[in-house]
């Protein structure tokens, strides 16, 4: 099936529970997460993995309460060295899979074995964030134990993805304000999660947001919001990558241009490329002077 007659949600919906301290989210990705597998071709275990740090990702970043980008990224002893996806507080997000060519596994832990997880906030203006945990078992075992060492709130997580959808649901506890009794906040989390762990994947993957809420809590109250739109968007442009190359040594780059005549550099999350001749670099170059060989 091509990717123009599937159908595109590429959305994420925020519910909350009327009478109890507890929101959710769902995201749902299809032509954003079919965007980047298009660009880079992953085996099959490697895409279903970014699928997931995506639509973690963009649930991640549903929680910013300012302008900027949080960067969920995995460095590992296993088949993927380096594993990231960046959301911004737009819903636009990008992701890539460094040195997994020739990934073979399709198992969490063959895949991203002895890795950390970093988890990390960075604003448009302010101070930058970042927390760090241990890859274990699943994204989602790993990313509940961030929130467990460093935000104290019940946080869980569902992640999913296949070969044309990848999709997430996140639940959070909320600072008390409804219910100030302890054991009667704990009874609804519970209830809350317990529903949630009925949820399969197929259904995440294929039911619309909506379904899911009602299939998962018809009979508690519940507010859904506004569905807001998810996007694959590239943060690269000629600006960025002429600035990249300032940080080259002016001996490299005179080198490279007496030998190929341009330099060009190419986007390894987009594959966008950007070529520059002498006359592009004289910013980056001052005033030297050519090598002369």
């Amino acid at each position: 099936m091509s990717n123009k007659t599937l159908p595109s949600r590429d959305r994420a919906q925020r519910f909350l529970f009327e009478e109890t301290d507890i929101r959710g989210e769902i995201v749902q990705l299809d032509a954003t997460y079919r965007d980047i597998l298009t660009v880079h071709q992953y085996p099959p275990g490697v895409a279903r993995l970014l699928g997931e740090f995506m639509a973690a990702a963009v649930l991640l970043a549903t929680t910013l309460k300012f302008e900027g980008k949080l960067v969920l990224q995995a460095r590992s002893e296993g088949q993927i060295p380096l594993l990231m996806a960046e959301c911004n507080s737009l819903l636009q997000v990008r992701g890539i899979a460094r040195g997994a060519q020739e990934a073979t596994a399709d198992n969490f832990e063959q895949l991203l074995g002895g890795g950390q997880l970093a988890i990390t906030i960075d604003p448009d203006s302010g101070q930058r964030y970042q927390g760090i945990v241990p890859l274990q078992g699943s994204l989602a075992a790993s990313l509940e134990m961030y929130f467990e060492q460093s935000e104290q709130l019940g946080t869980r997580f569902w992640l999913s993805a296949n070969e044309q959808s990848a999709a997430g649901m996140l639940l959070q506890q909320l600072p008390t304000q409804l219910v100030p009794d302890p054991a009667e906040r704990q009874a609804h989390w519970e209830h809350a999660t317990t529903l949630a762990a009925t949820l399969r994947d197929e259904e995440l993957l294929g039911l619309a947001a909506p379904e899911i809420a009602h299939r998962l809590y018809h009979e508690d109250p519940l507010r859904l919001f506004e569905a807001l739109p998810v996007s694959f968007k590239c943060t690269c442009s000629r600006e960025r990558t002429l600035a990249a190359l300032s940080s080259i040594q002016t001996a490299d780059i005179e080198e490279l241009l007496a030998e190929l005549g341009s330099i060009t550099m190419d986007c390894e999350f987009c594959n966008q490329q950007y070529q520059f001749v002498r006359e592009d670099l004289d910013g980056v170059l001052g005033e030297s002077k050519p090598v002369v060989h």
